[in-house]
């Protein structure tokens, strides 16, 4: 795999054993003793991600505010510290990506998205800048180390000179972690507490290897992207590229809580007000299958013998010890508790519609 790209921490994954994986260019850990063990490190315990493939993307100048708010659905004019989930769309309401805006000062800003979209967002981004923006891509500027799980707090507390818990959800802070600065965030994606670091490249291996000597005693694990992706699926929080995408808009994805329809115009909101007004034809649904099998990305879903969805995500929960799934259906269809059929290798399998998230 000497084609892809390599974050500072690779050598240290191998050393560890991991398995690796091509994950959207990149050549990154699935595992290292297991996913189900690592699951559950970070559900009880904690666990230490390396996800500095990630993209960030800086925008600064005068007319950053405007721009931003623009540029993604959400509502960024907050105060500075603050870390907004958002998706940024198309003019028709397709979503180009979701991602975090960290807002580091008044004018600068901080746009975390998914490494295989990263070209494609900057790309946007410098396109529709105005003459008073500057946007740059960042990306192998840092590297981004997540802390997650419920003994996330104690175990980086040991690390800081601050009192960490005054750190609230989706706040961020520049200090210090075992005597190195760094951007420190409370934020993740896997449903549990924790905290997310961008950091100098050079210092990954020693921040990863301080952290993990702090952990000892609280059962931390490193944990690949194959569990990430079981933790994420449990919290319903939705993958780009199986979940949402270009085709999908965030109203049938169920991220309405994202589209701030009462702030300045921005990119998709014309074709978003009429979606909201007609209403969705579809929606994103969770379910569990009631037989045996893994429910696929692209697998039918069927009501009635009769083609009425697709799924998007499915996984083996190891938290509810039961195979779940997400996926759109037919909005007539969608109501808790319906009986649907999933299509595994032309096998059906049946499943029932559930809540969100699946815990």
């Amino acid at each position: 795999m000497d084609y892809l790209k390599k974050t500072a921490l690779n050598q240290l994954h191998h050393n560890l054993g991991a398995k690796m994986i091509d994950f959207g260019g990149w050549e990154m850990p699935v595992q290292y003793t297991g996913i189900i063990e690592e699951h559950q490190a970070v559900r009880n315990n904690c666990g230490l991600f390396d996800v500095s493939h990630m993209g960030e993307i800086e925008i600064t100048g005068p007319g950053a505010t405007s721009y931003v708010n623009k540029l993604v659905t959400n509502q960024i004019d907050v105060e500075v510290g603050r870390v907004i989930y958002t998706p940024m769309c198309y003019e028709d309401g397709g979503i180009i990506d979701d991602l975090l805006v960290y807002r580091i000062k008044p004018d600068h800003y901080m746009l975390v998205v998914n490494a295989s979209n990263k070209d494609k967002d900057f790309e946007w981004i410098s396109k529709n800048a105005p003459d008073d923006v500057n946007a740059r891509d960042l990306t192998d500027q840092f590297g981004l180390l997540a802390l997650q799980g419920p003994k996330s707090e104690e175990v980086l507390s040991s690390l800081v000179n601050f009192d960490l818990s005054e750190l609230k959800p989706f706040r961020l802070l520049n200090e210090k972690v075992n005597g190195h600065e760094m951007i420190i965030s409370r934020t993740g994606y896997t449903g549990e507490d924790g905290f997310e670091l961008y950091l100098n490249p050079d210092l990954a291996e020693t921040i990863w290897n301080s952290i993990m000597e702090a952990g000892e005693d609280y059962g931390i694990m490193p944990a690949g992207l194959g569990c990430r992706n079981t933790l994420r699926l449990e919290a319903a929080l939705c993958l780009y590229g199986n979940d949402i995408d270009e085709e999908i808009n965030p109203l049938e994805a169920g991220l309405n809580w994202t589209v701030k329809f009462d702030k300045d115009d921005f990119y998709g909101k014309s074709a978003l007000l009429e979606i909201s007004d007609a209403g969705v034809d579809r929606k994103l649904i969770g379910f569990i299958l009631k037989d045996r099998g893994i429910a696929r990305h692209g697998y039918d879903i069927e009501v009635n013998d009769k083609k009425a969805g697709f799924v998007t995500s499915g996984s083996f929960s190891p938290t509810l010890d039961e195979n779940i799934g997400m996926g759109y259906l037919q909005n007539q269809y969608a109501e808790v508790g319906r009986e649907i059929s999933i299509l595994i290798r032309n096998r059906e399998v049946k499943a029932k519609v559930v809540e969100l998230p699946f815990i």
